[in-house]
């Protein structure tokens, strides 16, 4: 199936006391859209999403998510997926939350969460967004090729180009772009989450064609405050990844995104495990 939206596969539904479940579908593949769906597996972001949602739905949690790790421990099959959020330690202003997942014989991920609420305190903004502004800039779309059928539900922005294979120097291996899910809702936590790990991995600017393909081992993110409908009511923000680190086998990559008013809403750092050339 891949005509699932967003909304459906964000969605977690009780079951008894196995936990939550998720239907996992081909419409969020990481495989090529020139390839079938099953060649792939649920998008990492997405897996992220509900990793976060789970832990706040079947905790009851209501204080803002300020972390969030995972460790990607196997490729999720496209098929019901459960969820087992667990209460570590929690009280009034923060809550320790583990979440794992998977499926029958077949541990996805696990997960750490640490809920928190604001309290008065000194501030320091360091972090300034830079970007050209969204309305003068054009959506464009991944390359089928190699864009995986996820990106499908989200619409990039590139402020200077997609910058692939090359056309970024080894010592700025940078991309920065606006982003937003298809859907045009307001940005929340699970699409924050999802948008952390929205395009392509950025050590793809740095290196000639053909890509050099990863996959997720483990991804944190942290996110600065509550989310409101009013923080991006269309549902955009503006990311920079950069790469850090590539060699040995493994690739390490780091993000931050924006909201529209230039606020610093997340960073994210990615640890990925590159595929054997064949």
């Amino acid at each position: 199936m891949t005509d699932q939206t967003l909304t459906q596969a964000l969605t977690l539904t009780p079951d008894d006391d196995k936990g939550l479940i998720a239907q996992l579908s081909g419409a969020f593949s990481n495989a090529p859209q020139a390839m079938p769906p099953e060649k792939g597996a649920p998008f990492g972001g997405l897996m992220a999403a509900l990793a976060g949602t789970a832990a706040r739905q079947g905790l009851d949690l209501e204080t803002p998510l300020r972390s969030l790790t995972v460790q990607y421990l196997a490729a999720a099959r496209f098929a019901p997926v459960t969820f087992v959020p667990t209460l570590l330690r929690g009280g009034r202003n923060i809550a320790y939350a583990m979440i794992a997942a998977g499926q029958p014989d077949r541990p996805a991920l696990q997960a750490l969460a640490t809920f928190g609420r604001d309290v008065p305190g000194p501030e320091l903004v360091p972090l300034v967004a830079a970007a050209v502004p969204l309305d003068q800039i054009e959506t464009t779309p991944l390359d089928a090729r190699f864009g995986p059928w996820f990106s499908r539900h989200v619409e990039h922005r590139f402020e200077s180009g997609p910058r692939l294979f090359g056309q970024n120097p080894p010592e700025a291996p940078v991309l920065r772009l606006w982003m937003r899910t298809r859907d045009g809702r307001p940005l929340d936590e699970a699409r924050l989450l999802f948008l952390l790990d929205g395009i392509y991995p950025t050590y793809w600017t740095a290196l000639p064609a053909p890509p050099v393909i990863s996959a997720s081992v483990d991804l944190r993110a942290d996110l600065f405050g509550d989310l409101t409908p009013d923080t991006s009511p269309d549902g955009w923000a503006f990311f920079e990844f950069r790469t850090m680190d590539v060699g040995g086998g493994w690739a390490v990559e780091d993000g931050i995104a924006y909201a529209p008013d230039g606020r610093p809403l997340a960073l994210v750092r990615q640890r990925r495990k590159l595929m054997p050339a064949r």
